[in-house]
């Protein structure tokens, strides 16, 4: 399934619900909005709804590992709803389940 993905923004909180298969072709489209909503005044956590993801490698990993650290830098804050158990498996396997904020559901 190609990728797609969808902004929603409810106050102080945006939603980046994502969908299909984030690769490394599909984060050129994703990095652009991350980095939008890292710099958009009013926006203090951005939240990556992956349930509806179906496929995440090691491109798709580094986008979300280099939002945290943008979002960060501007004292804001990244989440993540939990994904599939193929989806959080690549998260378990590289440790980032120790360095980003995951949570069940918004």
């Amino acid at each position: 399934m190609r990728f797609s993905f969808e902004t929603e923004l409810r106050g102080a909180l945006a939603i980046v619900e994502l969908r299909g298969e984030l690769d490394l072709l599909a984060t050129a489209a994703l990095e652009p909005e991350l980095e939008r909503l890292a710099d958009e005044p009013g926006v203090d956590v951005v939240a990556l709804d992956l349930r509806p993801l179906d496929f995440l490698d090691s491109n798709g990993l580094r986008v979300m590992v280099l939002a945290n650290q943008r979002l960060d830098s501007n004292e804001r804050r990244l989440v993540l709803v939990r994904g599939s158990s193929d989806v959080q498996r690549v998260f378990e396997i590289t440790h980032m389940t120790e360095r980003l904020d995951f949570v069940a559901s918004l």
